[in-house]
């Protein structure tokens, strides 16, 4: 991650201050799990590109780690709530708060972050980014909700699959882009050309979380969470396009199926591999990644949009 993370080594450290001052609470218990979820956060993917967009149009400032640090609230705020509604006790290798304190705390801390993020915006009159990324969190929350509904009945077409994925996951790195691109340009249109590449890039993104599912060669060993889950994700909804009514019907049976056997699961994959599923959702993967690096080179050439190219390539590129 060094090629891209060197360059902006020092706003990373300003951010992480800010993001750290922005969770403290005065209740001993909110407090110690705020250093919890400090000591456990990933990549902040999220963060890098609020920074690195904001780059493009100049030096960050105060407007830049907050909407840095305003994005990485609502991303934890999401993942908490997500843990209780999941039942997840594990979160990037660590217990989730929702296995260590429960749901009834979890999701005050969720909510908690989610009020601290709106009032780091309104105090500081950064209404506009705050704007942006509330639409986030409303297209997030009507993604997950019709997955949800689509996971009861399978009825997901293609087009239903993208609404959802631009909606679900990348709503927020669009907003993340955007954001970035504002605070340091303060121009509606400047932001709209980075949302525009955030929502591309997050499209790809999850194409590529839903490849991890079928685990080929490129992306690991296969687990199935997905079909035990009954979500549809690309490689099978173009698979159930494609095959005969036959195994159709057997596929849309194994997934509706409450008590899924391991081999049950290797079939479905076995049949997505051999119905070329894994190699249409990695072309339409492709195709948006391109989308979005094509973005990035109509701005001049520079170390910032490099990096921020060689950002786009290893969320594309990752092995998990």
């Amino acid at each position: 991650m060094s090629s891209f993370s060197d360059i902006i080594r020092e706003e990373l450290k300003v951010f992480d201050g800010a993001f750290r001052e922005s969770v403290k609470s005065h209740v001993p218990l909110l407090d110690r799990i705020m250093r919890y979820v400090v000591k456990t956060k990933g990549k902040q993917m999220r963060p890098m590109f609020v920074i690195l967009s904001a780059r493009l149009y100049g030096q960050a400032n105060e407007s830049t780690y907050r909407a840095a640090s305003l994005v990485e609230l609502l991303h934890t705020a999401t993942l908490v709530h997500d843990d209780v509604v999941d039942g997840s006790s594990e979160r990037r290798g660590f217990f989730s708060v929702y296995a260590l304190w429960k749901s009834k705390v979890s999701v005050l801390v969720g909510d908690y972050l989610l009020a601290k993020g709106l009032l780091l915006s309104l105090d500081n009159d950064d209404f506009r980014i705050l704007q942006l990324m509330s639409r986030a969190v409303k297209q997030m929350s009507e993604g997950e909700l019709l997955q949800m509904e689509k996971s009861r009945v399978l009825d997901l077409d293609e087009d239903t699959y993208f609404t959802i994925i631009r909606s679900k996951t990348a709503s927020l790195l669009a907003a993340a882009c955007a954001s970035g691109a504002f605070s340091t340009s303060g121009d509606l249109a400047e932001a709209e050309r980075l949302r525009e590449f955030g929502e591309w890039l997050g499209i790809a993104f999850q194409i590529k979380d839903d490849l991890f599912d079928y685990g080929t060669e490129d992306v690991g060993k296969p687990t199935g969470n997905d079909i035990r889950e009954k979500k549809l994700t690309l490689p099978l909804i173009y698979t159930l396009s494609h095959c005969d009514k036959q195994t159709r019907r057997r596929l849309i049976g194994i997934v509706k199926n409450d008590r899924k056997t391991r081999a049950m699961i290797d079939e479905v994959i076995g049949e997505v591999v051999k119905s070329g599923g894994i190699a249409y959702a990695t072309q339409r993967m492709t195709e948006y990644r391109d989308q979005a690096l094509q973005r990035l080179r109509e701005f001049p050439e520079s170390d910032i949009r490099n990096a921020l190219e060689d950002l786009v390539r290893y969320s594309i590129d990752r092995k998990k």
